[in-house]
């Protein structure tokens, strides 16, 4: 698995001293109900991150508006210095970007998979690079077999979703992913469809990814994965980041309800 070079992350002296993610004063609600209040959260280049907290408390929530999946109602979001939420009031001058322009920074890997049932592996990973690149077909077929080979699939290049397991069809899509050269990715509970002996084929390639200084934000309820990437431990509940912690957090965060939260999950 390549390994990103400081030059491709950090393009500009002037980037290498800004988050490559930065949030303030994020908002989001899906009709009457308030999902996410007032996140705030930077995010250096390089780092891994975990999002964790019960379910209902906005982690997954914050990755989509990182992604504009779920576009913030208030609030900045920026990625490199560039604005793709709503802003802050009173901030002139900030450059704008749109929502292509995010998407080739940032990948995402979702809980389901989300592969394209009629393609093969090798297609599903290359159509991606033409939509959002550009590629021609083989051009896109060449870089999908290469970011195969990364997770260890090469192998299954021609076979389609309904003839691998889940544990292949997620590392699949970490594939499609990996393609896009993204500077960021964002991974929403990636073993959660995943049969329990499955899911250390997945947690695996993430580890490799990691390996490579691949910046990663990650939803997951397996903490002891948790422990061995996070650079940055976020706790959250009910829309709200109550604590963050470096590594050891897990052993030493001083809130008692995310010492009651781990105590029910390790």
């Amino acid at each position: 698995m390549r390994t990103r070079s400081s030059a491709a992350a950090s393009p500009t002296d002037a980037l290498v001293d800004t988050p490559i993610i930065r949030l303030r004063g994020v908002n989001k609600s899906f009709g009457k109900t308030q999902v996410l209040h007032g996140i705030d959260l930077e995010i250096e280049r390089g780092q891994h991150v975990v999002l964790f907290g019960p379910s209902g408390s906005g982690k997954s929530t914050v990755l989509r508006s990182i992604n504009l999946l779920a576009e913030p109602d208030s609030g900045s979001l920026q990625v490199d210095g560039v604005e793709y939420g709503p802003g802050l009031p009173g901030e002139a001058g900030v450059r704008r970007g749109g929502r292509l322009a995010l998407r080739r920074k940032v990948g995402m890997v979702f809980q389901q998979f989300n592969l394209f049932p009629h393609l093969c592996a090798l297609d599903n990973v290359g159509l991606p690079l033409r939509k959002v690149h550009g590629m021609g077909r083989q051009q896109a077929r060449d870089a999908a077999a290469v970011a195969l080979r990364q997770v260890g699939l090469l192998d299954r290049a021609g076979n389609y979703p309904a003839e691998l397991s889940g544990g292949q069809q997620q590392r699949v899509a970490i594939a499609r992913a990996l393609a896009l050269e993204p500077e960021v990715i964002l991974f929403d509970e990636p073993t959660s469809a995943l049969d329990p002996e499955l899911v250390g084929e997945v947690l695996k390639t993430m580890r490799l990814v990691a390996e490579t200084g691949m910046t990663m934000v990650v939803v997951t309820h397996e903490i002891g994965f948790a422990k061995e990437i996070g650079d940055l431990n976020v706790f959250m509940e009910d829309g709200r980041i109550v604590e963050t912690g470096p590594r050891g957090f897990y052993e030493n965060c001083s809130s008692d309800r995310a010492r009651e939260f781990l105590r029910a999950v390790m």
